[in-house]
């Protein structure tokens, strides 16, 4: 217990802990671990007329009373609870009930859907009618401004009060789905309510519902193909049951820790939103700006600031973005002028590129293509270094579209050996005359990604392949020149040069394609860059490896507080957190 204590704050800020650590509270909650040692100083708040026996009479006093009003029908008498079926050790001031014997117990009402539409939406006035889509995963307020009500009048709707609390009894929310009711409402009938009796804390009913023990327990119950419990199997689960005083103590804790943990929370997620808003900054400044000064004022924060993956994700897009204006290669220039100029110049490599061009249609191995025009002022969106060029990608690459081979639904369920590389299918073909054998690139032609920029959109693809008519092949007359403009292409917002918005189909066809500017540097610093950009993605790799491997220490860290805490004897120490 004492490594909870210790590392409670930094376990909290961890997103997964901290759902854990909820939970953990909820089970220590119903197992009275949370007061230990306001019981040992309150004995005779739990005694006597305050003790769970007397609680549990008062219990049966209510129910008779309302049977015998008619206000609610009789239960068959539950059976005693074994010991076998006593799942959790608990205080010995405290006694175990069925869920059945601790109130009303009732299912909803089922609408269908046509009288729904038709009589109970858009009325003013009546009771909500609680849907298992308006009820969340535990402490989430019941939505109940849906849109359906129930007239007053209507008496053939049963009416749950404020107190009752649900649960969802069928389905893939079933177990998982529950809430506290705060308004008088109908509901569904894939929902159980249950209005506890005796002035019971409904809110411990609803930290129940959510412990991991009393989740085995739904689980072991349910039935069915679609999965869900009968009235019957919920009603006979046993529940601990503490006296009444202790009760509101528990929900007191609860409510305070739930409290720290979510203001931990909240602190931890403004912390990450000023970080990435620096790193944004920083970012942004080493784009526009000096990129050499910028990056020295930048590197000794890294660790600090780039420890979340988003801000990883942006790093990596600046990377590219520096690459292509010619920053990461400033050092690299001063030391080869000889590979960059003269004959190395990026003018002389866009000549070597025409005359292969030229070759190949005079071959006929590709179709010869109209003249692009040159770049205009307007399109420059930065000054290039010394021996880089602006030209348009159609005319530093050679378009092999028309090699892919259209396959029929029927052709494609002959083929094996499916792949999906970076949204771009294809199908590795058996028939050698229809595929490619050599690594090129390729460039998405349609989807939103080319708009959302989730992944990549120009991606190296290697070994043998076919590739279908939803993405672009490109190739270069090196291969250092197909890994450049995969750098370019992933670094720019291809919006301006798309056909087509949102919810229409997105497409870059192959003349827009063609038509993009592309600053081009020499063959010789187009390897430099590669290598310089390889590099320094491999160091964002290292960092996100250390967030993953932070986040696992914390989660192991959580696994052991959790082993101490189940295997300790006390856990007094958290009243004080």
């Amino acid at each position: 217990m004492q490594e909870l204590l210790k590392y409670f704050h930094e376990l909290s800020l961890h997103p997964k802990n901290a759902e854990e650590l909820k939970g953990l509270i909820l089970q220590l909650a119903i197992q009275g671990k949370l007061t230990a040692d306001w019981r040992s100083r309150n004995p005779e708040l739990i005694s006597g007329e305050d003790s769970v026996k007397n609680l549990q009479k008062n219990i049966a006093k209510e129910r008779t009373k309302l049977v015998k009003e008619g206000v609610i029908r009789k239960n068959k008498k539950s059976l005693p609870i074994s010991n076998d079926e006593k799942f959790l050790d608990i205080p010995n001031e405290w006694d175990w009930i069925r869920i059945g014997d601790l109130g009303d117990f009732y299912n909803g009402d089922s609408i269908n859907k046509n009288v729904k539409e038709s009589k109970y939406e858009g009325l003013e006035e009546g009771y909500p009618y609680i849907g298992t889509k308006d009820v969340g995963y535990g402490f989430d307020n019941l939505i109940y401004n849906n849109g359906v009500r129930i007239p007053y009048e209507e008496i053939k709707y049963k009416v749950a009060n404020p107190g009752t609390v649900l649960i969802c009894s069928e389905g893939g929310s079933a177990g998982k789905k529950c809430g506290l009711v705060t308004e008088k409402i109908c509901f569904g009938n894939k929902l159980y309510a249950l209005e506890p009796f005796g002035n019971i804390e409904s809110l411990l009913i609803l930290a129940l519902y959510q412990t991991p023990a009393f989740q085995d327990q739904f689980k072991s119950r349910m039935t069915g193909i679609i999965g869900g419990i009968s009235k019957n199997n919920f009603r006979d689960i046993p529940i601990p049951i503490a006296p009444l005083n202790e009760q509101k103590i528990i929900s007191s804790k609860v409510e305070t820790l739930f409290q720290e943990v979510e203001a931990l929370e909240n602190r931890t997620n403004k912390r990450i939103e000023l970080k990435t808003d620096y790193a944004t900054s920083a970012l942004n400044e080493l784009a526009k700006k000096d990129s050499k000064a910028e990056w020295q004022a930048l590197k000794p924060q890294f660790h600090t600031f780039f420890n979340e993956v988003d801000n990883i994700k942006k790093l990596r897009e600046t990377i590219l973005q520096l690459a292509v204006q010619g920053k990461l290669t400033e050092k690299w220039r001063a030391q080869n002028p000889e590979l960059i100029s003269g004959k190395n110049n990026a003018e002389n490599l866009l000549k070597k590129i025409k005359a292969k061009k030229a070759k190949l249609v005079k071959e006929k191995k590709i179709k010869k293509e109209k003249p692009l025009p040159p770049i205009t002022e307007n399109e420059i969106p930065y000054e290039l270094p010394n021996g880089w060029v602006w030209t348009r990608l159609g005319d530093s690459s050679i378009n092999l579209d028309g090699h892919r081979i259209p396959l029929s639904k029927a052709d494609r369920a002959k083929r094996r050996g499916e792949f999906d590389y970076y949204g771009a299918q294809g199908v590795i073909d058996k028939i050698d005359d229809f595929i490619f054998n050599k690594s090129l690139l390729l460039i998405a032609e349609d989807g939103g990604n080319l708009l959302r920029r989730t992944k990549p959109v120009a991606y190296m693809a290697h070994g043998k392949y076919w590739v279908n008519n939803h993405a672009h092949v490109v190739d270069t007359i090196d291969e250092s020149s197909k890994l450049y403009l995969e750098i370019f292409l992933n670094s720019i917002d291809l919006s301006p040069h798309l056909n087509g918005q949102p919810p229409m189909q997105i497409k870059l066809n192959r003349g827009k394609l063609n038509f993009i500017p592309i600053s081009l540097p020499p063959l010789n610093e187009q390897k430099a860059i590669v290598g310089k950009v390889n590099d320094l993605m491999k160091l964002c790799d290292q960092l996100e490896t250390e967030i993953e491997t932070g986040k696992k220490q914390i989660e192991d860290l959580m696994q052991s507080v959790l082993k101490e805490v189940f295997e300790g004897n006390t856990i007094d120490e958290l009243e004080n957190v």
